[in-house]
Parts: C-alpha cells; structure tokens; sequence
C-alpha cells in the first residue's frame, strides 16, 4: 500500500466503516490459526479489532498481539475497544503492510483477512511476513484473488482497489509470490468458487504457510 492516492483511498473508506457494523471480511484466518497460550502474533489489516482481542484472550497473559492497520478511524476504534474490554497485552500501530514495524523472527503467527489484496506491492509484503515470523512460525491469511488479470483501468484506480476487488491478483500469482518470499509448502484450508465483485470475478481462500526450519 506505498501508493499514496491509495493510502488515502483506503484510509477514508474503512475510516468512514469504523463505526459501522458491516462485516468486512472474506473468510475466518483467526478461526483457522489456533493459536497457542504464550505466543506473540500480529494481525495485518486489524481494523475494529475483534481478532486482535480474541487472540489476546486465547494467548493469554504470557502472549502477545499486534494489530496493523492503515486507517486511523479503524485504529481508534480498536483501541477503545481494547480499553472498554480491559484488554491488555495488545497494541496497535498505523503501518503499511510492505514495512512492518515489528523485529526480524519475532512472531509465531500472522493473520490477516482480506488486506492484502490492497497492498501495492504484494511481494515485498509476503517478503515482510517471512521476515516477521519465527523459523517454525506460521501464517493464515483469508484474501482473494482474480480469475483473469485485472485490467489496468481498475488496477490503477484507487477507489476500486480500496473496495476490495481491483488490488486482486491471479491465483498463480499468488501462489509463486508466497513461494518467492520462502514459504514452500502452503496448504488450501478453505476455497470458494469464483464469484462477481465490482467488475470482475473473484475466489475467496484462506491458506496456511510456515516459515521453514533452518
């Protein structure tokens, strides 16, 4: 998400969705991503909160979670969510997903729902994930991708790639920039079959990678 026009894009839409009760995902990383008491996680895309807290509560008092996000309408409705709940061992932070504000083999997991898909550049954000995680660590990340190549008409348009669609990429490029960033095996927990949104047609999938052993 470098590109300023889409920054802004996408910080006015879901800045504007904070206070809405609309579901804004594509599938359930965090009900896929068992995470364990203890670890330290991120969520990529954060936005109101939800699973960073739910997280928070499943890795307990020695554990730890990061939520990321770009927009601050998003970002302060977590953190009063955080405080309203009590909710403690959780902080959240305004970055772009190309370069996350976290330490080298920091974490144990990274979820993320339908985020990256908005990221302009989606190989150095899968570099950033590999970067992030524990040699053993692992990702679950619910997202979509487009059954044709996006027409540069779309793919260029920051309002459309800030309402989840036009930022999309193939399935096989999918699959090769997660395989360029060092995750080598990467299983398919969930697939939908293509569907329509906005002017092209999309398949939602959640997916499980691990950063391999050295």
């Amino acid at each position: 998400m470098s590109d300023t026009k889409t920054i802004d894009a996408i910080n006015i839409r879901y800045s504007e969705l904070a206070e809405e009760s609309c579901c804004l995902s594509c599938g359930g990383a965090i009900d896929k991503s068992n995470a364990a008491a203890g670890e330290i996680c991120a969520d990529l895309g954060s936005g109101r909160g939800q699973d960073v807290l739910r997280l928070a509560q499943e890795v307990g008092d020695q554990g730890f979670v990061y939520g990321l996000d770009i927009s601050e309408g998003m970002l302060a409705k977590a953190r009063k969510n955080a405080q309203k709940f009590d909710v403690t061992n959780v902080e959240f932070r305004k970055t772009t997903l190309e370069q996350l504000p976290l330490d080298d083999r920091s974490l144990n997991l990274v979820i993320s729902n339908c985020t990256i898909n908005h990221a302009d550049d989606k190989q150095q954000v899968w570099k950033e994930i590999f970067r992030v995680l524990k040699e053993g660590g692992r990702f679950v990340v619910s997202d979509i991708y487009s059954t044709a190549p996006v027409p540069d008409e779309y793919r260029n348009d920051p309002t459309a790639v800030a309402e989840c669609w036009a930022g999309s990429v193939t399935r096989e490029e999918y699959l090769e920039q997660l395989s360029n960033a060092g995750f080598r095996d990467v299983t398919i927990l969930e697939e939908s079959k293509p569907y329509p949104k906005g002017a092209i047609e999309v398949s939602s999938w959640t997916i499980l990678g691990i950063r391999p052993e050295a």
